[in-house]
């Protein structure tokens, strides 16, 4: 079983956490220990997983990555008035060979998503996203992903599969149950201009970072109906992380990436957050455990909402644009915005009613204004291929 290639909790990190107040966040995990064994999955909400493989990385690690001190940083932090159950697995150590831990990771994650369990993956790089996405086959029919990068990650073909090509590899692996693919925090001079027409082709949805730093909150909708995150530490600027040289001076800040993850936690379809490429130093560490108690504390808030023209929790807005009638909802609760669109198709919606696709007020001004809302197009467009 899978399962039996999990490397318990360090009995350092253990003794640390038993030094820390009761109301430190480390009290409050079930951990995977040399002694007590794997925790029960039942009934669980997250389980954190380590994985110290390193091997694909573009430009390779110059030390393996401190996964302990994360948890130490973890843990350290107080828990928040949560009602959720948190496992931490422990670790997937590097196997005889990449695809060795990529069938690892996989057949645990999928395990866990089975469990209806959230897997939180911390990786030393980001090509892991690619067996976490081949985690969902036979579980889910379409994948929404979004990846919070600076890049968009994109090789030639046939490039060996790395940290900086493997939605290559996503793209066009068979079975391919990517539906949608959203980018948050690119830097249109880390792409090619053939990465950017790829991304228009495909009707994938791109950010920029000044457009979403700008306004943090443009985020939320991206995210609302993600089933997988991969955020590439590598986004944050340099000052963040303690400047080391394989990052940018420019990028996210520490809060805006906690708001990110926040949003994250937030959203009704969330399945797994992987956080990678993170940088070998005590503010590093610092950042990724805050990123993953905003994760949390955001779940804890998350309001599943369907909007439907009965319910009187939502005011349904109807709008002539150009030769289309957009139809958007509006929630009385959240105040958070939906537009249909009729065209997507049904493995997607699992009905015959239109899909609903997260939208911002913005998009509902623009389309009073003539203006149909790009990620409207994009959606409406995407149910003809």
């Amino acid at each position: 079983m899978a399962f039996d290639f999990l490397k318990p909790v360090n009995k350092r990190v253990l003794a640390h956490c038993e030094m820390l107040p009761a109301q430190a966040l480390g009290h409050h995990i079930y951990k995977h220990t040399h002694q007590e064994g794997i925790p029960v999955l039942a009934g669980a909400t997250f389980a954190l997983i380590g994985v110290y493989e390193s091997r694909n990385a573009f430009e390779k690690k110059a030390h393996r990555l401190d996964l302990d001190e994360i948890r130490n940083q973890l843990y350290k932090l107080m828990r928040g008035n949560w009602d959720h159950s948190i496992l931490d697995l422990g670790d997937i150590e590097e196997g005889d060979t990449v695809a060795d831990t990529y069938f690892v990771l996989r057949q645990i994650t999928a395990a866990l998503l089975e469990e209806k369990i959230i897997p939180i993956i911390i990786g030393a790089t980001q090509d892991l996203t690619f067996p976490c996405y081949r985690a969902f086959d036979g579980i889910m029919d379409m994948i929404n992903l979004v990846s919070v990068d600076s890049r968009f990650d994109f090789g030639v073909e046939d490039e060996l599969i790395s940290s900086n090509t493997y939605m290559s590899r996503i793209i066009t692996d068979k079975p391919n149950n990517l539906f949608n693919f959203s980018n948050l925090g690119f830097q249109t001079y880390f792409n090619a201009q053939e990465e950017i027409d790829l991304m228009d082709r495909l009707f994938f949805d791109a950010y920029r970072l000044g457009e979403i730093a700008e306004d943090i909150s443009l985020a939320e909708p991206v995210v609302r109906n993600a089933h997988l995150v991969s955020i590439d530490a590598r986004a944050v600027r340099a000052l963040e992380m303690g400047q080391p040289d394989s990052f940018s001076p420019n990028g996210f800040t520490g809060r805006e990436f906690c708001a990110i993850t926040r949003y994250v936690g937030m959203a009704d379809s969330i399945s797994l957050l992987g956080i990678f490429e993170i940088e070998n130093n005590m503010q590093s560490f610092q950042l990724v455990a805050q990123m993953i108690w905003y994760f949390l504390e955001g779940h804890n808030f998350s309001i599943i909402e369907r909007p439907v023209a009965s319910d009187p929790d939502f005011t349904k807005y109807r709008v002539l644009c150009e030769s289309e009638e957009l139809v958007f909802f509006k929630s009385t609760l959240t105040e958070r915005w939906w537009v249909e669109v009729p065209n997507l198709p049904l493995v997607y919606t699992k009905s015959n009613s239109p899909a609903l696709l997260p939208c911002t007020e913005q998009d509902y001004l623009d389309a009073c204004n003539q203006n149909i809302p790009e990620r409207w197009f994009k959606a409406y467009r995407k149910g003809f291929n």
